[in-house]
């Protein structure tokens, strides 16, 4: 019987995961829960379990007094002083008393405690295992979309896509694979809750890791990215090898790499652009697809003024100034973008006024 008890206890460690001294831990403990209510006692009592063998041992303390009167809790002096002549009227002594007597209510008892401590043991090692993959993205299966958002299949649990964690405009079916980048996990009295999003950065970013393998190398490095989940993401990336071109490995051979991630991101424009440590040719590759003139940089401020052909103004702007935003977002500069009519007529204006001042000058 015992050497079963151990082959179980090995099977649920090697099928759940769960070491298997935390499972004699939980038996352990169902047994002082089940010997405490089968006797209707408070006292102390101790369970051992052999680690090897299986052999249950079972010890409870009982106050040495002159006349019994629970003999669950009490033991005669003169009994006392069989184990040990020392013992005194007032003193605890140890005994050991026998599993197999508890009966059917202590069975269930231990029963329930075992099964809610392999639970609790369950959670725990999910919650270590996914707490592990925070800031990762996974595939995950959709179960169903509800006004709260949608709940998604995770591996061993599940996870929970709010809608202000879903791209703008997107909509998904049930059993539709999706990536997913886990945001947070939380211990909850349900165990493990996985907070996911679909519009964090990062989860562009390690798109990229999984489908260009010069990122995936050390190559290629991705220096940052600026999003605005549905509609548009900026990323700047650098080589580490001149003979490589980091924008191209990103966009793949005919866009084959980029293309997917699009794909997956329900669309989104990706827009990929070479770093660069000139903080003026850095900023106006950022303002890509438009085509920048001049850019000025006050480094103090960690400003820069941008001039554009008249043409231009409205691509580098962008609808409702996505475009200038994302900018500003990826390089980190704060930036003012001007067409070429509107800043040769500033100049024009501070070289007349400077003119004027000039000749109201008193002689």
């Amino acid at each position: 019987m015992n050497a079963e008890f151990i082959e179980a206890l090995n099977a649920i460690e090697k099928e759940r995961g769960i070491n298997k001294d935390v499972l004699i831990d939980a038996v352990e403990n169902a047994l002082i829960s089940a010997y405490r209510r089968n006797y209707g006692t408070s006292n102390n009592v101790r369970a051992v379990i052999d680690r090897d063998t299986g052999e249950i041992q079972l010890f409870a303390s009982k106050s040495v007094v002159e006349q019994v009167e629970n003999p669950h809790s009490e033991i005669s002096l003169e009994k006392a002083r069989n184990v040990n002549i020392l013992y005194e009227v007032g003193d605890v002594l140890e005994e050991e008393v026998k599993a197999k007597n508890f009966g059917r209510i202590a069975a269930q008892t231990a029963k329930q405690v075992v099964v809610q401590r392999i639970r609790e043991a369950e959670r725990g090692v999910i919650y270590d295992e996914y707490v592990e993959k925070e800031n990762e993205v996974l595939t995950a299966i959709v179960q169903r979309v509800e006004k709260s958002g949608a709940y998604v299949e995770l591996g061993k649990t599940d996870g929970l896509l709010t809608p202000n964690e879903m791209i703008p405009g997107e909509s998904f079916e049930s059993n539709s694979r999706i990536k997913v980048y886990v945001l947070e996990v939380r211990k909850t009295n349900k165990g493990p809750q996985v907070l996911v999003s679909r519009t964090h950065p990062g989860l562009v970013k390690r798109l990229f890791e999984l489908e260009v393998p010069e990122i995936q190398t050390g190559i290629v490095q991705i220096r940052s990215i600026a999003r605005e989940a549905g509609f548009r993401t900026k990323v700047s990336v650098s080589s580490n090898d001149p003979q490589v071109d980091p924008v191209g490995a990103c966009v793949g051979q005919r866009g084959f790499r980029v293309e997917r991630i699009v794909a997956e991101l329900h669309n989104e424009k990706i827009d990929i652009i070479e770093w660069d440590s000139d903080s003026a040719v850095y900023i106006a590759k950022a303002l890509s697809p438009a085509k920048v003139l001049m850019v000025y940089i006050n480094e103090a401020e960690k400003a820069a003024k941008v001039i554009v052909p008249d043409n231009q103004l409205s691509i580098a702007i962008g609808k409702e100034g996505q475009n200038a935003r994302l900018a500003a977002k990826l390089t980190g500069w704060k930036i003012d973008i001007k067409n070429q009519s509107q800043a040769e007529e500033a100049m024009f204006s501070t070289s007349e006024q400077q003119t004027q001042d000039e000749l109201e000058q008193p002689e």
